[in-house]
C-alpha cells in the first residue's frame, strides 16, 4: 500500500490550529483513499506498543490485549481504522441524501469520554481526539 505524499503546509497549519484547542488528547493525519496513518501524535502505534512491551513496562500501561479493552485505551491503528470506517459511512449517507458530487467536510462524534473531530482536507483526513468535559 502506497502512502500519499506528506501533507502540504496549509494542511499541517489547519491540524496545528485544531490541536491547539484545550483538551486535545491526540491527532492523526490519515490517507483519505486508504485510511493509512500518515502522521500521529498522542496515540501509540503498534510499533510503539511493541517497544514498550520489550522495555518491560508494567502491563497496566500497554495498549494491546485485554488491558487496553478494560482501560479504554486504543492504539493509533485501531482509531484510524474506526475513523476511516466512520468517514466512509458518512460519505455514503451524504451521497444518498444530496446526490453525487457532494461530500462531508467536517464530522464530529461525541461520546461520554471523547469527542472526535474529523476534517476532510484534500487527500487527507485530519482527526483530533478531545477529552469530553464533564456535564
Amino acid at each position: 500500500m502506497q502512502l500519499p505524499p506528506p501533507p502540504p503546509a496549509e494542511t499541517e497549519t489547519l491540524l496545528a490550529r485544531l490541536a491547539a484547542r484545550p483538551g486535545v488528547q491526540s491527532t492523526l493525519i490519515l490517507s483519505r483513499t486508504s485510511g493509512a496513518i500518515v502522521r500521529s501524535s498522542g496515540l501509540l502505534t503498534a510499533a510503539d506498543a511493541d517497544e514498550l512491551a520489550s522495555a518491560a513496562i508494567p502491563s497496566n500501561t500497554t495498549t494491546n490485549g485485554n488491558t487496553a479493552k478494560k482501560s479504554g485505551t486504543r492504539n493509533a491503528e485501531e482509531v484510524a481504522s474506526l475513523v476511516y470506517t466512520f468517514v466512509q459511512a458518512a460519505g455514503s449517507t451524504v451521497e444518498a441524501l444530496n446526490g453525487e458530487g457532494d461530500e462531508a467536510k467536517l464530522l464530529r462524534l461525541r461520546t461520554k469520554r471523547n469527542e472526535l473531530v474529523v476534517v476532510v482536507e484534500g487527500a487527507f483526513l485530519l482527526v483530533v481526539v478531545h477529552e469530553t468535559a464533564p456535564a
